[in-house]
């Protein structure tokens, strides 16, 4: 069955760095777009990255443009999100999934919670 684990979360400081770490598993990894996504309290999902199957195309929301990195390992099954200059507002629960902004997959995994606070 499909499954998503993520980690990587914690409470950081204003301007600090974060790397976040995604473990896929089964569906074939390599073939898809993989995505990271994050939910605010009392907000909706919203799609902050993707990355194509072969790690060539990167997309970004525009709140994160030139302050996240996305990539991939496919012979590991994980993408990852570097967040540097994290801001306040990049507070949130931080998801992987499947797909390019619209997830492949209903499954969610537990998520990992980034907290920038001074």
């Amino acid at each position: 069955q499909v499954q998503f684990v993520e980690s990587g979360g914690g409470l950081v400081q204003p301007g600090g760095s974060l790397r976040l770490s995604c473990a896929a598993s089964g569906f074939t990894f390599s073939t898809y777009f993989m995505s990271w996504y994050r939910q605010a309290p009392g907000k909706e999902r919203e799609l902050v990255a993707a990355i194509s199957s072969a790690g060539v195309i990167r997309n970004y929301a525009d709140s994160v443009k030139g302050r996240f990195t996305i990539s991939r390992d496919n012979a590991k099954n994980t993408v990852a999100l570097q967040m540097n200059s994290l801001k306040p507002e990049d507070t949130a629960v931080y998801y992987c999934n499947a797909g390019r902004g619209v997830p492949s997959f209903g499954s969610w995994g537990q998520g990992t919670q980034v907290t920038v606070s001074s």
